[in-house]
């Protein structure tokens, strides 16, 4: 018996982390997936295991038999399983709130979805004790044979750990990665109970997997969100990936869907966002001209609007665009016309793959920011180093960050950590948006360059309207100066607490009505 209980216990711990990886993302398609959305998951439950361990201690002392582990263990997998299922009107209901910015009803949802998750995983926390219990027959021995249960319980929680975020999740979905580690969890309960209690006891419980495969069954073809004119969605090992028609626009939206990551329409390019303003980023220089730009990095591809119009303004040149997500990319080609054969797609996480580039670029465009989700290793001295490094000697960084009314905190940060690097330094607020355009120019620029070449550009047939019509806009909104403050470096970059702090207060002083 002592085999299958460390068999048990493996089992066991392995599906307390699967469930916890699979709690953020059945939480973050809706919610996010910041810092305080894992915070609050991990948190919770932690909080569930701690009274699984009081309580396991005490049934077992109470019911010291393996039938009253593995009937624990039985209705601990069941409940697990049942989960994604119950939680799906709620995340339905939240994801609709969060569309129309209702604080109240996704604060209630989030609540109520992770109280889900109270009965498994206390239950869960039992076994261990339980098992302890069951195994020790020499007192002498204790230390060692609970020593033996916790490292194959957390042996099982380190293979819990890769499984769902490598393999399920991507391949499988969220809702039967639920299923398939909770039935995992109840053929080992079943096999327990009918080895070590009686076969009419396995035969009990045995309606528990027939029920979890009913209700997969027949919510088999209910999507995730029910957002509307939603074209597609999909989960990778990264983000929940939603692509929907607006109006003529094809829009990309990732996991709580707040901002457009990209968007495409076939018979135009302009669309008064972020990634026409990338465009400008050559013409602080002083006389430049299109074709002056040889080849420019995107890092933060997505699906490829701004290499899109980088392709329309500055021709077949070669574009290197660093993607993580290759799910994202999948989503790029099939429904945003990102087939462009200039195009390199490297993918793979932006900063490192910058750095091992052997290219130099004339625009470095960095969009992989959107607070609360910013890479704080993209933010730092040496993530600008290693950008200046790759630029040519006329070349430009830009990033595309957001600040919201009345703070300025992460802009100021990162036009100062900028700026120990690059000499001249631009900001452009983009008018209508939340999103804010930081200019570095690797060589000493004055902005009446930028007024110089808009003028003699004007006049020129040959350059595209939409570098014309982008950086009149740009030269509206176009500012030289910033807040000095703090420097932000690979030791220390506190950008989680900058950003959280300057999203709490934009929603505690009614920013969602700004917003709507």
């Amino acid at each position: 018996m002592k085999r299958y209980l460390l068999f048990t216990v493996f089992i066991s711990g392995m599906t307390v982390l699967a469930a916890e990886l699979a709690a953020g993302r059945l939480i973050g398609n809706v919610f996010g997936t910041s810092n305080l959305v894992w915070a609050s998951i991990i948190g919770l439950i932690l909080i569930y295991l701690t009274v699984g361990y009081f309580l396991g201690g005490k049934w077992a002392d109470a019911d010291p038999t393996p039938a009253a582990l593995y009937r624990v263990l039985a209705w601990g997998a069941f409940t697990l399983g049942v989960v994604p299922y119950v939680a799906s009107p709620v995340l339905r209901a939240a994801a609709t709130a969060f569309d129309s910015l209702q604080v109240g009803i996704l604060g209630a949802s989030f609540i109520g979805v992770l109280i889900l998750f109270v009965i498994p995983i206390t239950l869960l926390g039992t076994i261990s004790p339980y098992a302890i219990r069951l195994t020790v027959d020499d007192t002498s021995r204790a230390g060692q044979t609970s020593g033996q249960i916790y490292a194959i319980s957390t042996l099982g929680s380190f293979i819990g750990t890769f499984l769902p975020t490598l393999v399920t999740i991507p391949a499988i979905g969220t809702k039967n990665t639920f299923l398939l580690f909770s039935m995992i969890l109840l053929l080992v309960a079943l096999v327990g109970l009918a080895r070590f209690a009686s076969p009419s006891a396995m035969l009990k419980h045995l309606w528990m997997p027939f029920a979890l495969i009913a209700l997969a069954w027949f919510t088999q073809n209910q999507s995730l969100k029910s957002t509307s004119n939603q074209i597609y969605e999909t989960e990778s090992a990264y983000n929940y990936i939603e692509v929907l028609n607006q109006n003529g626009y094809t829009i990309l939206r990732l996991n709580e869907g707040q901002g457009v990551h990209s968007i495409y329409n076939p018979d135009t390019l302009q669309y008064n966002g972020p990634w026409d303003q990338f465009l400008v980023s050559p013409y602080f220089y002083a006389n430049r001209k299109p074709s002056d730009i040889q080849r420019v990095a995107i890092v933060g591809l997505a699906a490829g609007t701004t290499a899109r119009q980088m392709t329309a303004v500055y021709g077949d040149i070669p574009i290197d665009g660093y993607e993580l997500d290759p799910k994202i990319v999948e989503v790029g080609q099939k429904y945003f016309g990102m087939t462009m054969p200039n195009l390199n797609i490297i993918i793979g996480d932006g900063r490192l793959n910058l750095e091992r580039s052997e290219q130099k670029y004339d625009i470095i465009a960095v969009d992989a920011y959107r607070p609360p989700y910013i890479p704080p290793h993209m933010t730092t001295q040496e993530f600008f180093e290693i950008a200046a490094s790759h630029l040519t000697d006329d070349g430009v960084l830009t990033i595309n960050s957001a600040s919201v009314p009345g703070d300025r905190r992460l802009i100021n940060g990162l036009a100062t950590t900028m700026a120990t690097v690059f000499p001249s330094i631009y900001t452009v607020d983009i008018p209508g948006s939340l999103n804010t355009m930081i200019f570095a120019t690797k060589q000493k620029t004055i902005p009446e360059n930028f007024a110089m070449n808009l003028l003699t550009l004007s006049s020129d047939p040959t350059v595209n309207p939409l570098l014309i019509t982008t950086m009149q806009v740009s030269f509206a909104g176009l500012k030289a100066g910033y807040e000095p403050t703090q420097v932000f470096t690979d030791d220390h970059a506190p950008i989680e607490w900058i950003v959280n702090d300057m999203v709490v207060r934009f929603i505690l002083e009614g920013g969602t009505q700004y917003l709507q």
